[in-house]
């Protein structure tokens, strides 16, 4: 059995962590790239959403490098996602690639098929054997994530620029080569600690904008012209609304164990989305309210074409807007984006949020002053 995965941001951080540990065989597909996606909308149905085009083009980058088990998370509620896993089955076999899927879900049956299908996944092995090195893979995914999370903030006060771009590609190289937890453990630390000692202005106040949306688009650079590396480039400090760590904890972990407590996003997005209506919905809404609560200079609503959660939310975002006084821009993400355009947009998005910034300071001044 040689596994393989979508591709989606850093998961393969965890993913491999958790594979070098229980001794699995597996194949981290390519970064996704034109390919992926000119592959994955040659066979994927037209309407299908983004997410699920790039999916099945990772899907078939890395049975051509010869696996032959793919392994995918699956959902329930209005979003397709919980469709992902009959779908990709079905195009595959359309396709003649004789692979099994197996998809880790807590379904209408429960804790015990779950454990089943974790017991196909690390090849007939005991479920308790899985438990030590997924530990280890979490830990080390919370790692990533905050790794990531710090170069969002070095990125816009670095004073040499491209600093912080250098050390991450380096690591982003490195991780995939390196065996173990430990060893990705070190590779953290040391990318860490380069990040830490990067000289930079700390008088610096930069316009910071968070990012909220669905999290595949969030999370994979593919998809969103690396928004969060463009950005800190021009000088603006990112807040990401959603990590892997954080969605697996929440939703595989407490959630199959029927112990995940509310969300502070859930109880600001009670007066505007009282009910999940699946994907992220509701974490994009009370996210924005908790981004201006926290004084941030404005958001990014990121969600592939047809996303039906996310057309939603974008529909109730200009109360949102009005009530906290929050700009937000929505990029909506599909296979003919043009790049272009975008960064057009997204340029005078943050041309507009620092006007608005020295606007407000100038009245302060003035208020203060008593005239």
């Amino acid at each position: 059995m040689i596994v393989t995965f979508p591709h989606m941001g850093n998961v393969y951080v965890l993913v491999k962590t958790l594979f070098d540990e229980m001794g699995v065989e597996y194949i981290i597909p390519p970064k996704c790239n034109k390919r992926t996606l000119e592959l994955g909308t040659k066979y994927a149905p037209e309407m299908a959403c983004l997410p699920l085009k790039i999916n099945i083009g990772n899907f078939i980058e890395s049975i051509e490098q010869g696996a032959d088990t793919i392994i995918i998370t699956g959902g329930c509620g209005p979003c397709r996602f919980g469709y992902y896993a009959e779908m990709h089955k079905e195009i595959l076999a359309g396709l003649g690639y004789n692979v099994e899927i197996i998809t880790l879900e807590v379904n209408e049956k429960g804790i015990p098929e779950l454990l089943c299908r974790l017991k196909r996944m690390i090849g007939g092995r005991s479920v308790s054997s899985l438990a030590l090195p997924m530990y280890k893979a979490m830990r080390i995914q919370t790692a990533a994530d905050k790794l990531e999370e710090l170069s969002f903030r070095i990125r816009p006060r670095e004073i040499r620029k491209g600093s912080t771009d250098a050390i991450m590609q380096k690591y982003f190289d490195t991780v995939k080569t390196v065996y173990g937890a430990k060893a990705i453990a070190h590779l953290i630390e040391e990318t860490r600690n380069l990040l830490l000692s990067t000289e930079i202005d700390k008088d610096y106040a930069p316009i910071k904008i968070g990012i909220v949306g669905e999290i595949y688009t969030l999370i994979e650079p593919f998809t969103n012209l690396d928004i969060e590396k463009m950005l800190g480039n021009m000088g603006v400090e990112v807040n990401r609304s959603l990590y892997i760590s954080h969605w697996i904890k929440e939703h595989i972990i407490l959630g199959g164990l029927h112990m995940r407590k509310k969300q502070p996003f859930e109880r600001e997005a009670e007066p505007y989305l009282k009910t999940a209506i699946g994907g992220h919905a509701q974490e994009t809404l009370g996210n924005t309210v908790l981004y201006a609560k926290q004084h941030y200079d404005g958001a990014i609503q990121i969600y592939p074409l047809t996303c039906m959660p996310e057309i939603v939310a974008g529909s109730i975002m200009p109360s949102v807007t009005k009530d906290y006084d929050i700009p937000v821009l929505t990029l909506v993400m599909d296979e003919i984006t043009g790049e272009a355009g975008y960064i057009t947009r997204i340029d005078a998005f943050v041309d507009m949020l620092r006007r608005r910034r020295q606007i407000k300071e100038a009245n302060n001044e003035l208020v203060l002053s008593g005239h």
